[in-house]
Order: C-alpha cells, then structure tokens, then sequence
C-alpha cells in the first residue's frame, strides 16, 4: 500500500493591522460634553471647577507601527496611555467672582502620555506644559497625571508658578474620560 504524501498545511496569512473606524458621532460627541470636576486653590480660597478637554492632533509612538500614530479629536484610549503627545485645549470654568463670565479659563498645550504597566493599560502618567487665560491675565501652568482603567480615569495636578495666576495657584482635575 503506497503511503499518502503528507499534506501540506498552508500557514495561515498573518493577520495585518487594519486601521480603526473612529469618527465624532453623536453618542462620542454627547458623552464629550460631560465635564471632569476639578478643585482650585489660591489666594487663601479653595474654588470648585468643571474641566472638558479636547484634542485636536495626537501623535502616539506605542501603537503597531503598521498603523497611522496620528489621531485628529477622537483618540482611542489604549493610544493615548501606550505612549503619546498630544496638542490640547481645555475650557474650565470655576465658580468664582460675581458673574458668570468671571470663572472662564481657556488653556491650550501640550502634554505626553508614558504607560508604566501594561502597555498604560493598568497605569500611566503624563507631563505637560499649558498657557491659560483667566480673569484677563495670561500665565504659565506645568502639570503632572497618573491614569488607570485603560486612561478613563486619572488625577492631573496644574500649577502655576506666575503671580498671574493667584486665584488658580493650584488645580487638582479627577479626570473622567469618556472616547
């Protein structure tokens, strides 16, 4: 009896990176609008805040490098926290003055993401470096931010050495991340 050749087992194709569908949707853009809370200091007073936070250009060095590192406003978490540096813009505002329109701050900078366990999964942290507006005065911020459960939650501390910034000296923001 003649023995049957061996079959040929045909390795499989390896599985290339595809790129995600991201996009602003309705839902994205709904669950953008929920703000973090945030505590100031200075001046001798503690004030209570609401943080948003955008992001219009993300570069991320920690994804397959078969994909695009580059994020414009919706950024996947795992890309963030894997490792990044991201352009940003956050309106604040703080319960603070007389009218409403006296508690406005606008912030723009730029910060980098470091993932620590897991890929940033477990924890990360970010530096960054911001300019803001508030009542009428322009100053200088530094901040420093841990993360855990995949970047959705973290706690970013703002400091301002200027003696412009007075009144927001300090901001600890619990940072609640909904992508």
């Amino acid at each position: 009896m003649d023995a049957l050749p061996p079959m040929e087992m045909a390795s499989p194709a390896p599985l290339a990176p595809t790129e995600p569908g991201v996009g602003i949707t309705l839902p994205w853009l709904a669950t953008q609008l929920v703000p973090s809370p945030e505590l100031a200091t200075g001046d001798g007073a503690t004030r209570f805040g609401v943080r948003w936070q955008v992001t219009p250009l993300l570069w991320s060095w920690g994804i397959h490098r078969g994909l695009s590192p580059w994020r414009f406003f919706v950024v996947e978490p795992l890309v963030r926290v894997a490792g990044s540096v991201e352009l940003f813009a956050t309106p604040e505002y703080l319960w603070y003055g007389s009218s409403f329109a006296d508690g406005w701050i606008v912030r723009g900078g730029v910060r980098s993401y470091f993932p620590l366990v897991e890929h940033g999964e477990y924890l990360s942290v970010s530096v960054g470096a911001s300019d803001f507006v508030f009542a009428g005065k322009s100053a200088a911020a530094y901040e420093a931010g841990a993360y855990v459960l995949f970047g959705t939650v973290g706690l970013q501390v703002t400091v301002s050495p200027t003696a412009a910034a007075s009144p927001v000296e300090t901001i600890a923001t619990l940072r609640i991340r909904y992508f």
